[in-house]
């Protein structure tokens, strides 16, 4: 049994066992895990070679810890809560044997399509339990699968199934999203159109809508597994053979495709979940997560089904049919654990009172939040308002890079700071440093965050691109690995993150690339240059502001935009969109051409008396016209 931390005491020992004798506090915790060879080494490497790994000479199935060793006495216990889009449709309850079934018959539709051990497997699915089988279907067989999430345009699918060279694409006819039906087999059709990487596109019907298919490349799901065993023994596969593969936006336009692999992920994800959130055996947790993204596949899928919990998969949206919908599903299910981002807490801040105080919330005694640090004023109203005052709010900090959550309290353990991450989990190293890469010691400091030492779920590298996950995340600050945020240490020692440092945007807790955006501006025709920042946005956090320099006088701005929006989303996918476009006649920059975002930034957020210097840019005219004309 995974070990629980139980008080405050037990955390700072167990904290200092982990930093003084990292391999032997992990190996303990793999102790709690089925292998099929239980080898010695528990990690090797180091940050400055950047080589680490953990895990390598023993060998396992991370579906066999899933599902398998739970069947004798878990077996009918739900595995999987599944609450549709639409609440007048019926929910599924998916016990441990049947998701056990489901899973090791799919694994053998893809091996009678010929899916060996290390090929790639592109997942665009809706949040349906299938999604959940595919994935462990996947890792069942050894293939490495790539989930994408639904909102991602026919490119984008393209551009990530030829990084990753995948050959079998899963999909599904449509999926609802509020009032929004998504055409996801459309839009495979047309990504598959844009690539020639595809061999096999397996189809759910989920919608029953009319969709094309080709013969020879399309089927039907149902038509899959009919007829099929049941039955397939794991392949026993080694502890640092990879697992998935999960794009991620990029500062330099392509897409990053984080490779994590099996074991060290594997006893993180489990350890983490089981002490961050205080899982209890008969416990309801649900993640509002989409699995197209980390925290579904850590905290939806992975970790969840490795404690042997019960866990919900939400199809819908927190505002459909209305803004009771998150506190209608908790009273539904008695939901225990609540996991959430928020963006989603702003946005029903935001509305009638009435849609929470009319439910019955008593069920809940731990709250969570993932994707971006929750400001002061959301906090309080999710702890008021959601948990009554009495349930503890994890304010969790986290990376696709990651793996797990590293920095966060422990439900009921850890006292709270509004907006505060806190501390560390144990075997995490933070430390601060300076832009000169000097560590800054003691408390009440400010600095870039940095991780000193490897941990287990950490991924090992960029797929097909190892120099550029050097240079990404070990060039900076040599010897460790930086994580992009900057971050405050109060002197109590609680970690609180300010934001990205670098050139990418948190919006909704999804990360956004800004040269990713840049490029798919620069697309349109008409358009000559363009700078895209990040600014305070009331309900996303951050939203993203578009400078745009054309090459002719814009005579119809609303219709330029219209059309720019539409390059975004076509290119992308709507999660992209900028929220605000400002046509401009040049763009501040230095003598040497490099554009000035720090000026960029202030003007997008009003702050026009904390620009600085500008006399020394290359045309410091440009900086008055944009003044003038900020959305």
């Amino acid at each position: 049994m995974i070990p629980k931390i139980s008080n405050l005491e037990e955390y700072k020992s167990v904290y200092n066992k982990s930093i003084k004798d990292p391999a032997g506090f992990w190996a303990e915790i793999a102790d709690c895990f089925q292998w099929k060879k239980k080898g010695n080494q528990i990690n090797s490497g180091n940050f400055n070679d950047v080589n680490h790994s953990w895990f390598e000479d023993s060998t396992l199935n991370i579906t066999e810890n899933c599902l398998d060793r739970h069947l004798d006495k878990r077996g009918e216990k739900t595995a999987i809560i599944w609450e549709s889009n639409d609440p007048k449709e019926e929910g599924k309850h998916i016990s441990y044997r049947e998701l056990h079934a489901m899973v090791s018959q799919f694994a053998n539709v893809l091996i009678n399509k010929g899916v060996q051990k290390g090929d790639r497997v592109c997942i665009y699915m809706p949040m349906v339990p299938e999604l959940a089988v595919a994935v462990l279907a996947c890792a069942r067989i050894g293939a490495i699968h790539s989930v994408v999430f639904g909102g991602f345009s026919a490119r984008a699918l393209a551009d990530r199934i030829d990084d990753a060279e995948c050959r079998v694409l899963l999909t599904a006819d449509s999926t609802y999203r509020g009032k929004k039906e998504i055409r996801l087999k459309d839009i495979s059709d047309d990504a598959m159109n844009l690539t020639d990487k595809i061999d096999n596109c397996i189809t759910l019907k989920r919608t029953g809508n009319d969709i094309n298919m080709k013969q020879g490349r399309d089927s039907w799901w149902h038509d899959e597994i009919d007829g099929v065993s049941t039955f397939n023994e794991a392949l026993e596969l080694n502890g640092e053979d990879p697992l998935f593969i999960l794009y991620t936006s990029g500062s330099t336009g392509k897409p990053k495709g984080i490779l994590h692999t099996t074991a060290g992920y594997m006893v993180y994800t489990a350890y983490s979940f089981k002490n961050v959130f205080q899982y209890e055996e008969n416990d309801i947790y649900w993640c509002t997560a989409d699995i197209g993204w980390i925290t579904g596949h850590s905290y939806i899928v992975y970790g969840p089904l490795l404690c042997g919990a019960t866990t919900l998969m939400f199809e819908g949206v927190p505002t459909f049919p209305d803004a009771g919908r998150f506190w209608d599903v908790v009273e539904k299910y008695k939901v225990n654990i609540f996991y959430t981002a928020p963006t989603a807490i702003r946005a029903l801040q935001a509305c009638d009172l009435g849609f929470v105080s009319s439910k019955d919330l008593s069920s809940l005694r731990v709250l969570g939040t993932v994707g971006e640090p929750i400001n002061e004023e959301a906090w309080h109203w999710y702890n008021d308002h959601i948990g009554k005052k009495q349930c503890p709010i994890v304010d969790t900090w986290w990376q696709t890079e990651t793996g797990g959550i590293l920095i966060s309290p422990l439900a009921g353990i850890t006292p709270l700071k509004p907006s505060y991450a806190t501390l560390p989990l144990p075997g995490v190293e933070p430390i601060l440093v300076n832009n000169e890469g000097e560590i800054i010691e003691g408390n009440g400091v400010e600095g870039n965050l940095c991780i000193k030492n490897s941990w287990p779920s950490q991924t090992r590298t960029l797929y097909g691109d190892h120099e550029r996950f050097i240079q990404t995340y070990f060039s900076t600050y040599p010897g460790y690995y930086f994580t992009g945020d900057g971050c405050k240490r109060d002197e109590d020692g609680y970690y609180r993150i300010t934001g990205r440092v670098d050139d990418v945007i948190n919006v909704s807790g999804h990360r956004i690339g800004t040269a990713e955006v840049e490029n798919a501006i620069a697309e349109h025709e008409g358009v000559c240059e363009t700078a895209v920042i990040g600014y305070p946005h009331d309900i996303k956090g951050q939203g993203i502001y578009a400078y745009v320099v054309c090459y002719e006088e814009v005579k119809n701005a609303d219709e330029l935009r219209k059309e720019i929006l539409a390059k975004v989303i076509e290119l992308i996918g709507p999660i992209a969109k900028p929220d605000k476009i400002q046509f401009v006649s040049g763009l501040p920059k230095t003598r040497s051409g490099k554009i000035m975002r720090r000026i960029l930034r202030k003007l997008a957020e009003g702050e026009f008396d904390k620009l600085g210097d500008v006399s020394t840019l290359l045309d410091p005219s440009v900086v008055e016209k944009i003044k003038s004309g900020v959305i």
